[in-house]
């Protein structure tokens, strides 16, 4: 879908640390490679008083650290901050939306993106104002960022209010890992590639792992995070949604109702968690000082703004299934951490040994296909290839598609991306209101056992691959994460 000639963006969190570190980078790379901008309007919002110079100063000085030095140019970033300009707007009070629809009063028909990079909490708040000063229009649109809500029942308060505000075909509710090149690429891998089909299920798989784990801990964060945990702020929405691209039927098209439709039926095929499940096959745990890259870090209950006896988890580790056609007795393996022994996202999809090995070294299951997502997008196909020499012997090579080396353009981030789907109108990569229940529906349960039981966290050392149940998890049916780097 290509870009309309002419838009109206307004950036809610405007100084926040989302806008300066990918919003307005993503944005300006875009300007710059764009051939006419002159239709090009953006506006930063947030209750700082600052004036538009200031706010440019500003901006200039923050986005030049996320930026690479080759790709920021003088000229082409001074004529991407011609388009922006500055408005002081307290979403809570009300405040400075006046002044805002006098701004894009002269916009006619044009398209408008309300960008809500602020707590969630303020969604439904912020839209009845833009109401209220006859700011929405039926072609406008609102970005709502994750996490939606902190359980079922806040997520349907806020999309019924913000509902009633905006249509469903209005609303964008943003996973920024779906905007990943190697997610995208995933499409293709499974849906343009006729050899995969006949091997993506339960006779050719053996277990599925996706890992998304990081090195960094709360960060800045801490409050946020510890009103959220690992399994609200990671796996409600990153892992799950990965969780479906892997597992979905091939859809009808790429329209994005066809690939929602397909991605809903396999939330609903997860099989839900009793108090005894949640107990058996999910381990959640909790940093505790270590070293990262011979550094040493702190744990997590002595960073700054976590409370002396907080039970939040950094960590989750989980064995889900699916109860559906394709996908029955094969288990899916979940895990995510902060503080980790590396930074790694990745799906790893183990195949089936051969049924008789002939060969010296095809006694195992030597066959995988690892799809990474960072640090080093690509993809890598594991078979067995006979060693050079006399014997015949055989030990597991990769087959290695580097998007790096292979694509030699500049790979787009994935705000950046969704970004642009969302001024183009491409809701194929964001959360349908029924996505989202269905996704709340199956974690309650595992939050609500976590409450009765009142099971605390399970330490771990910082720099480590988790606590040692995860690996005891995996283990009872005999298999291992994969963690080589």
């Amino acid at each position: 879908m290509a870009l309309p000639d002419s838009f109206d963006l307004i950036f809610f969190g405007g100084t926040g640390d989302l806008a300066l570190r990918k919003l307005l980078p993503g944005l300006y790379y875009r300007h710059r490679d764009s051939k006419d901008t002159r239709g090009w309007r953006s506006y930063a919002a947030s209750r700082q008083k600052l004036g538009r110079e200031q706010y440019i100063e500003m901006i200039t000085a923050t986005c030049r650290r996320y930026i690479p030095a080759a790709d920021f140019d003088e000229r082409a970033w001074t004529a991407f901050t011609q388009s922006i300009d500055y408005l002081s707007i307290d979403g809570a009070g009300g405040t400075g939306f006046a002044e805002l629809a006098e701004r894009l009063r002269d916009s006619g028909q044009r398209i408008r993106v309300f960008y809500l990079s602020t707590a969630a909490d303020l969604f439904s708040t912020i839209c009845a104002h833009l109401a209220a000063a006859g700011l929405v229009t039926p072609l406008s649109r609102v970005v709502l960022e994750k996490p939606l809500g902190r359980d079922l029942a806040s997520a349907t308060r806020i999309n019924e209010e913000v509902g009633k505000i905006f249509e469903e075909r209005q609303i964008y509710r943003i996973d920024h890992y779906l905007g990943k090149e190697t997610v995208q690429n995933l499409l293709a891998l499974r849906f343009a590639n006729s050899i995969f089909e006949p091997l993506w299920h339960r006779v050719a798989v053996r277990d599925v792992q996706i890992t998304l784990a990081e090195t960094v801990g709360v960060e800045e964060r801490g409050g946020y995070f510890d009103h959220y945990g690992s399994l609200r702020d990671m796996v409600q929405n990153h892992l799950l949604q990965l969780l479906c691209i892997i597992a979905m039927e091939p859809p009808v098209s790429i329209d994005p109702d066809a690939v929602r439709d397909e991605k809903l039926k396999v939330l609903k095929a997860l099989r839900p968690f009793t108090p005894d499940t949640v107990r058996a096959k999910i381990v959640r745990g909790q940093y505790r000082p270590g070293a990262i890259d011979g550094k040493a870090v702190p744990g997590y209950l002595e960073e700054k703004g976590i409370p002396a006896h907080s039970t939040t988890e950094t960590f989750i580790a989980m064995r889900v299934d699916l109860d559906n056609w394709r996908w029955a007795r094969v288990p899916f393996y979940l895990r995510t951490g902060k503080r980790m022994q590396e930074r790694v996202s990745e799906i790893v999809i183990n195949f089936r040994g051969v049924p008789y090995a002939i060969l010296p070294g095809t006694d195992g299951d030597t066959n995988r296909l690892v799809i990474r997502l960072q640090p080093d997008e690509g993809i890598k196909l594991f078979v067995s290839a006979k060693i050079p020499g006399a014997e015949m012997r055989v030990r597991p090579v990769d087959l290695d598609l580097d998007f790096g080396k292979t694509f030699k353009t500049r790979r787009w981030d994935a705000y950046e991306r969704l970004l642009m789907d969302a001024i183009s109108g491409n809701l194929t990569l964001f959360m349908r209101r029924d996505e989202l229940d269905a996704a709340w529906r199956w974690i309650d349960p595992i939050q609500e056992a976590w409450a009765v039981q009142g099971d605390p966290p399970k330490p771990y050392t910082s720099g480590t691959w988790g606590p040692t149940a995860s690996s005891a998890l995996i283990a009872r049916e005999g298999l291992a994460w994969r963690e080589e780097t």
